[in-house]
C-alpha cells in the first residue's frame, strides 16, 4: 500500500481557513482545558481521602487500563463506525461520567467513574487522530499535529491554574462534595459537551470510517495487532512508550513530591503543572521552526525528558521544580508531536486507526505501569541511602530511578531503530 507523503504545504492561516480543522481543534482546546483542571483535581481528591501515593498512582491506572484491555476491540469499532457520530457519542457520555465523580467521598467510586471516563477517551482519540489528515486537505500535517496536541498540552496552564484558584478559595485541601470540587468537575462536563458540538459540525467527516474508504469491500482495514507488524510502529511506539514511563511517574508522585516532601500547598502543584504546560508550548513551537522529524527526534527527547526528571527529583525546593517542568514539557511535547507526525505522514490511510491504536495503548500501558510502581515504590521506601547522595526521601528517590530508567530505555529504542531514521 502507498503511504502518505510527507506535506509541507500551508501555513497556520491555511490551516485555521479550514472550518473542519478550526472547529476540532477549538473543541479539543475547550476540552482539554477541562480535562487538566479536572485531572490535577483527581490526584488532589485522592490524595486527600486516602493519604496514599498509591492511590493516586492508581488514579493513571484505573484510567489507563481500558485502553490496554480494549484497544484490539476498539479498533474494530472505530474503524467501521462513522468517525464524527462516534467522537459525538463519547463526548456526551464523558460529560455525564464527570460530574458524578465528587459526589461520594470514596476512593473506590472516585476510580470506578475515573476508569469509565477512559473507556471514552479510548474509543475517542483514534477517531480523532485518524480524521485529523482528512479535515486538512494539502496543509501542513506535522503543524495540524503540533496544534492538536498543543490543545491538551498548552490548555495545562490555564486548567491547573483555575484548580489552583479553586483550591485557594475553597480551602487548603478542598474534598469530595465541596463546591470547590463539584464547580471543577462541571465546568469538564461542560467543555466536553462544547466538543461535541463543534464535531457535530465537521461535515468533512459524515460517513467517514476506515472500513469505507476506498469504496470497496476487498480492502480491509488493518487490525490492531497487525499495526504491531508495521516497521515504523514497532519503532516509534516504544519510544512513545518510554516517554510515558516518564510522565507517569512524574504526574503520579508529582502532587505528593511537592506537598509532603517540598512542604508546597495545591497552588503550588497547580503552579507546577502550568509550567509544563508553557514548557509543552515552547516545544511545539521549536519542533514546528526547526522543521525537525523521525524516530532520532523522538528518542533525542525522551532522553532529555528523562535527564530532567532525575534532576528535579534532586531539587531542594519548589522554584528549582519550576526550571525543570518547563524543561519536562518542552521534551514531551517534542517527543509525543515528533512521533504523531511519522505515523500520520508514513501510514497509509487504512492502516492508520490500527497505528493510533496500538499508539496509543502503549502509551497508556506505560503511562499505567509507571504509575502504580512508582506510586508503591513511594510508599514502601521511606528513605533509601545512594552513594554519593546521602539518605534521600522514598519519593526523591523513586522520582531520580525513573529518570534514568527513561533514559537507558530511549537509549535502547533508538539503538534499535537506527535503520528508521530516515521516518
Amino acid at each position: 500500500m502507498a503511504t502518505r507523503t510527507v506535506t509541507d504545504g500551508g501555513g497556520l492561516g491555511d490551516l485555521l481557513a479550514r472550518r473542519g480543522y478550526r472547529d476540532l481543534l477549538a473543541g479539543q482546546t475547550v476540552s482539554g482545558l477541562g480535562d487538566w483542571m479536572a485531572m490535577v483535581a483527581l490526584m488532589a481528591l485522592v490524595l486527600d481521602i486516602t493519604g496514599s501515593s498509591t492511590a493516586v498512582g492508581a488514579v493513571l491506572v484505573l484510567r489507563l487500563t481500558p485502553t490496554v484491555l480494549a484497544g484490539p476491540l476498539a479498533t474494530k469499532l472505530v474503524a467501521r463506525w462513522d468517525a464524527r457520530r462516534t467522537m459525538m457519542a463519547m463526548d456526551a457520555a464523558r460529560a455525564v461520567v464527570v460530574v458524578l465523580i465528587p459526589l461520594v467521598d470514596a476512593v473506590w467510586w472516585v476510580y470506578l467513574w475515573a476508569f469509565l471516563l477512559e473507556v471514552g477517551g479510548l474509543v475517542f482519540l483514534p477517531a480523532r487522530d485518524a480524521a485529523i489528515p482528512r479535515l486538512t486537505g494539502d496543509g501542513d500535517l506535522r503543524l495540524a499535529n503540533g496544534l492538536i496536541l498543543g490543545s491538551s498540552y498548552g490548555t495545562i496552564p490555564l486548567g491547573a491554574g483555575a484548580f489552583g484558584a479553586v483550591a485557594a478559595l475553597s480551602g487548603r485541601h478542598p474534598g469530595a462534595g465541596s463546591p470547590g470540587m463539584v464547580a471543577v468537575f462541571a465546568f469538564d462536563a461542560v467543555t466536553f459537551l462544547v466538543s461535541m458540538a463543534l464535531v457535530a459540525r465537521l461535515r468533512e467527516l459524515r460517513g467517514f470510517s476506515e472500513a469505507h474508504h476506498g469504496g470497496g469491500d476487498e480492502e480491509q482495514p488493518a487490525g490492531f495487532f497487525q499495526a504491531f507488524r508495521m516497521p515504523l510502529v514497532r519503532a516509534i511506539a516504544p519510544a512513545a512508550a518510554v516517554a510515558a514511563l516518564g510522565i507517569g511517574s512524574l504526574f503520579s508522585l508529582g502532587i505528593v513530591f511537592v506537598r509532603n516532601v517540598l512542604g508546597a500547598s495545591n497552588l503550588e502543584f497547580g503552579v507546577l503543572v502550568a509550567l509544563f504546560g508553557v514548557g509543552a508550548a515552547a516545544g511545539l513551537g521549536i519542533l514546528h521552526l526547526s522543521g525537525l522529524r523521525g524516530v532520532t527526534v523522538v528518542g533525542a527527547a525522551v532522553t532529555v525528558q528523562g535527564a530532567v526528571i532525575g534532576g528535579m527529583s534532586l531539587a531542594p525546593d519548589v522554584a528549582l521544580t519550576y526550571v525543570g517542568a518547563v524543561g519536562f514539557g518542552a521534551a514531551t511535547a517534542i517527543a509525543l508531536t515528533a512521533a504523531m507526525g511519522a505515523l500520520q505522514e508514513r501510514v497509509d490511510e487504512d492502516e492508520r486507526v490500527a497505528a493510533f491504536a496500538a499508539f496509543h495503548v502503549l502509551i497508556r500501558g506505560g503511562l499505567a505501569l509507571a504509575a502504580i510502581a512508582a506510586g508503591a515504590a513511594a510508599d514502601v521506601l521511606h528513605t533509601v541511602r545512594l552513594p554519593g547522595l546521602g539518605r534521600l526521601p522514598g519519593v526523591r528517590a523513586v522520582l531520580l530511578l525513573s529518570g534514568v530508567t527513561v533514559v537507558v530505555g530511549a537509549a535502547l529504542v533508538v539503538h534499535s531503530a537506527r535503520g528508521l531514521r530516515e521516518a
